[in-house]
């Protein structure tokens, strides 16, 4: 299978947490948008009239061909192929929900600095954006990675599930690399050794240390849902 995923080409974004598991796999895709007109495809796909089933937005996977969108759902399908996912069911929606739960995370990282609406510019909602991060910061960070501590404080191993890694574990990696991009100052008195050694594992695997260390690899950037303001990255007292 040739994987074609549909996703921004100047950021990593939500359409990364995709490339992470396509990559890790070495599993064969095209980052169509990075391509010669690979733009204008995607448009012209989003915009398409009459479809029974279309996405709403980026990122989608084809997959021969079916059609896929939404990160975690993506992800869903993936994981068994790409052998990332457990073989039993239950054990795949645990996988999910934790997926989905990143998923609301990422979006209150994206809140953050864009609190007013993601129509206006992060400058014309800078007073709002110190508001949110302070909260933010200061009880929804905490929250999010006391639970993922404890999670992977209750297996015996280094991953989500123990002794074998999944697409939860490459995605927990994006949060935690992201997070030290977008606030720096707050994530280094933020104590989560768990996380730390599991974002340290996921960047030493062979196939996503090449990628990681390419031009692949989008860097962070002030167009993503990471943005490193250094306003709303407090120290936390």
């Amino acid at each position: 299978m040739r994987y074609l995923l549909y996703y921004w080409p100047e950021i990593q974004g939500r359409g990364e947490f995709i490339r992470l598991a396509l990559e890790d796999a070495g599993a064969s895709y095209v980052d169509v948008a990075r391509g010669h007109g690979g733009m204008a495809a995607m448009e012209k796909f989003l915009g398409r009239e009459g479809q029974r089933r279309p996405p709403f937005a980026s990122p989608f996977l084809k997959a021969g061909a079916r059609v896929i969108a939404q990160t975690p759902n993506i992800l869903y399908f993936l994981g068994p192929r790409l052998r990332l996912a457990p073989r039993a069911e239950a054990d795949r929606l645990w996988v999910h929900q934790l997926q989905l739960t990143i998923a609301d995370w990422l979006v209150e990282v994206h809140d953050v600095h864009h609190p007013i609406g993601s129509g206006l510019y992060y400058e014309e909602q800078k007073r709002e954006a110190r508001r949110r991060a302070a909260d933010f910061l200061r009880n929804r960070l905490p929250k999010y990675l006391n639970y993922f501590e404890g999670i992977l404080a209750a297996h015996r191993g280094d991953w989500l599930l123990g002794r074998k890694a999944c697409y939860g574990d490459l995605s927990l990696f994006q949060m935690v690399a992201g997070l030290r991009y977008a606030f720096p100052r707050a994530m280094a008195q933020l104590a989560c050794p768990r996380l730390a050694a599991l974002h340290d594992e996921v960047a030493a695997r062979p196939r996503l240390a090449r990628y990681l260390a390419s031009k692949r690899r989008i860097p962070f950037n002030r167009q993503g849902i990471f943005r490193h303001y250094p306003a709303l990255d407090r120290v936390l007292k």
